[in-house]
């Protein structure tokens, strides 16, 4: 342990808590690291709570011994979230999992924190209902929250922040607050809702959500379209927006990507710029704007290849979720630095032709994909965790890349969050506005207890 627990703060968790205290070099180590680059930081101690009870009780005793406490959920982040570089309590969330209510017809629901979204999409089928947030990561929806996550099917239905109407917060010295509702607006006050969102932790423990649902489309059509360079398909969605098609999800992967989804998958993909398209509505509709979309994509020299059945459909997609991993299947042993920038879409080509530059004359390997409908892409930059030079260079080659986004409109972080990898970032993306970040902090957490270390450093 680091030293950040005193033993009368273990010895008052303990006497609460029992033997979910758990400190044990194994289960600290495990939850001292997501899926990062990041060097792992184990915590003091792991507590599993069960309710928002006992989060409350947890966060009380730790602000009065002032022990730093990380949130756990499923360990899925990228930007080192959950990493306790300060030691303390973790407070491990995943077994909050209950889907609590359920309205079919309002099309909402409320949930534990550590429901993840592939469980919750499971309950609701029989409602005709989903949660439409579609990430590669096996996440829980309070984590999403926290990191304002969003995936493929932003396009068309927004990011966390669109879809969370309210939440259940235990501030850091265990006062329990509500904040937002089930109204579809509201006027009343300081949007508290969204103050959480995106807060990594940072001012409170989201321990319960109410959540927009969609209606699950009456059907849904898709087709992989290959370019000969990422400028062509670029053009193309830019002109499927603006014709205002029903577009559910639009990725574009380019060559080096689709070579490694070939070597991975064990499929035959041509590997050249390619956009993955879902349209979702009704049948008419779809059958209509995929049609046209085929006509845009022909315009600029696409080959199309539609998926004729739901198992090719479903097989597309599985090719896309795989893509992360492919990727690091191109350099097997090797560590990945995913890079996260957003821009405006009508930029991504001259960023993604000028980023591509640099790192093919720096010699890293660094596929790309992302959600071209919105201007989020990531790179996966390679690298060999026991060259330090080449560690450093992919560094660079991200910093340089959060430089380009900054200076074309965009933002350091487009889904993936800031923790500890984009803090460096934040007062030129933010000016001013950051030192009212600190000082909303200050505000709220003036002990410093929560997740400290993370988004900036006071």
């Amino acid at each position: 342990m680091n030293g950040a627990m005193s033993e009368a703060a273990l010895e008052a968790l303990v006497a609460r808590f029992g033997t979910r205290i758990e400190t044990g070099e194994a289960v600290r180590a495990q939850h001292g690291a997501g899926d990062s680059w990041h060097a792992a930081a184990a915590p003091d101690a792991v507590l599993f709570v069960d309710s928002t009870a006992e989060v409350s009780q947890a966060l009380a005793i730790c602000h009065e011994h002032g022990v730093p406490v990380v949130a756990f959920g499923h360990g899925s982040s990228l930007e080192g979230q959950v990493q306790a570089v300060r030691g303390g309590l973790c407070l491990d969330l995943s077994r909050m999992d209950k889907v609590l209510r359920v309205s079919q017809g309002d099309m909402d629901c409320s949930v534990e924190c550590g429901v993840t979204r592939q469980a919750l999409n499971e309950d609701l089928r029989a409602t005709g209902l989903f949660l439409p947030i579609d990430l590669g990561a096996h996440a829980t929806v309070g984590g999403m929250a926290s990191t304002r996550a969003s995936g493929t099917m932003t396009v068309r239905h927004g990011t966390m922040r669109d879809l969370v109407m309210g939440l259940t917060v235990v501030l850091p010295d265990g006062e329990v607050v509500q904040t937002g509702g089930r109204a579809r607006k509201s006027s009343a006050g300081y949007d508290l809702t969204g103050l959480f969102i995106g807060a990594e932790g940072t001012l409170g423990i989201i321990t319960e959500l109410t959540l927009k649902l969609a209606g699950i489309p009456e059907t849904a059509k898709a087709g992989m379209y290959a370019f000969a360079s990422v400028d062509e398909a670029t053009a193309c969605v830019v002109e499927a927006l603006q014709c205002g098609l029903c577009l559910n999800r639009i990725e574009l992967l380019d060559g080096l990507q689709m070579a490694a989804i070939n070597a991975w998958n064990g499929t035959a993909h041509a590997e050249t710029a390619t956009l993955m398209v879902d349209l979702a509505g009704g049948e008419v509709q779809v059958e209509t704007d995929l049609e046209m979309f085929g006509a845009l994509a022909e315009g600029h020299g696409a080959t199309a290849h539609p998926c004729e059945t739901p198992e090719a459909y479903s097989a597309m997609w599985a090719l896309r979720h795989s893509a992360l991993y492919a990727a690091r299947g191109l350099r097997p042993g090797c560590k990945s630095l995913s890079t996260d920038v957003c821009v405006p879409v009508t930029e991504l080509p001259t960023i993604i032709a000028a980023i591509g530059a640099e790192i093919e004359a720096a010699g890293i390997v660094a596929p790309m994909h992302g959600h071209v409908g919105d201007g989020n892409f990531h790179l996966v930059m390679l690298f060999d965790p026991e060259e330090p030079e080449e560690q450093e260079t992919v560094r660079a080659l991200n910093h340089r890349l959060v430089s380009m986004a900054l200076e074309h409109g965009g933002t350091a972080t487009g889904e993936h969050g800031v923790g500890l990898g984009k803090k460096v970032f934040m007062e030129a993306q933010h000016g001013p506005a950051l030192g009212l970040m600190k000082r909303i902090k200050q505000a709220v957490d003036p002990k410093g207890i929560l997740n400290p270390g993370k988004i900036f450093d006071l």
